[in-house]
Parts: C-alpha cells; structure tokens; sequence
C-alpha cells in the first residue's frame, strides 16, 4: 500500500451545466449556501467576486464561466464548495451539490478526446458510474484564473 487512506477514494460531487464533476474530500473545506458577493472591478469574468467566509476573504469562481459553459438560468441558486488549493481557500460556484461517493481509483479512465476546450485542460481523469460519466477535475487548474479566461 503507497500511503493511500479511504478518503483518497472518496470524492465530493457536483453538477454545473448537466454534467458530473467530482473533486477528492480531503480537498473540499466545506459546501455552503451560496453567499452574497462583493465584486471585483476589472477581474476576470469567472471571478464572480469575493465573500467573507467567518473573518477569511475568499475569492469566488463560477464554475460555469471557469468550465467554459453557458451562464445559469435566471431564478437558478448557485451552491458554493469551498475548496483548499494551493492559493488558500476559493470558493466555486456550482449548480448543484451530489453525494460524496467512493470511486475505486482502478475505475478512473484517460479524459476522452469527446471533452475538449477549455474543459480538457481541467479534468484528470473519468470514471464511468451508475450516475453517468464523471469528470475528476484537477483542483489548481479549477480554480486558477487568468485574464484571458474572461
């Protein structure tokens, strides 16, 4: 065994425009109703904005802008899943909060030449499940936004 524990198998999901996403739990601080943010002038578009997270300024990213998709419906409440990336804590913006499931890492595939764009560059690896195709996104390059991402 390489040091491997059960949390290292369990991944937290989540959809954004009708598709799976899942990131490991030992990256995930916690999952929170989607706070009221103060914007940023001049930052790039998926940055939504920043909210105050009990005393810590965290930067919120909307994952549907970040993953190149179409913007949410009007009416549509976001959930945030506040993340631990290398930066410190940022908070992403995604449609819906799923279950937290085991995936054995056997079952993880390469990214399919069928996801491309920006997307391609977010996504380790897949698996197939009951619930459809999910996506395991690579955290840094989730949250990491540039000015050309605008």
């Amino acid at each position: 065994m390489s040091g491997l524990t059960m949390l290292d198998d369990q991944v937290c999901t989540f959809e954004v425009a009708g598709h799976l996403f899942g990131l490991p739990v030992t990256e995930v601080q916690e999952v929170i109703r989607h706070q009221e943010v103060t914007r940023v002038p001049l930052a790039p578009a998926a940055v939504e904005g920043l909210v105050n997270l009990r005393g810590n300024v965290v930067t919120v990213v909307d994952a549907r802008r970040q993953f190149g998709f179409p913007p949410e419906p009007p009416g549509e409440e976001a959930v945030d899943i506040v993340v631990r990336s290398a930066g410190g804590l940022v908070s992403l913006a995604v449609d819906r909060i799923g279950d937290v499931l085991t995936v054995d890492p056997a079952q993880r595939e390469p990214v399919p030449a069928t996801v491309h764009g920006r997307l391609r560059r977010l996504v380790r690896s897949v698996s197939q499940l009951p619930q459809g195709l999910l996506l395991h996104l690579d955290l840094e390059a989730a949250v990491e936004v540039t000015p050309e991402d605008g």
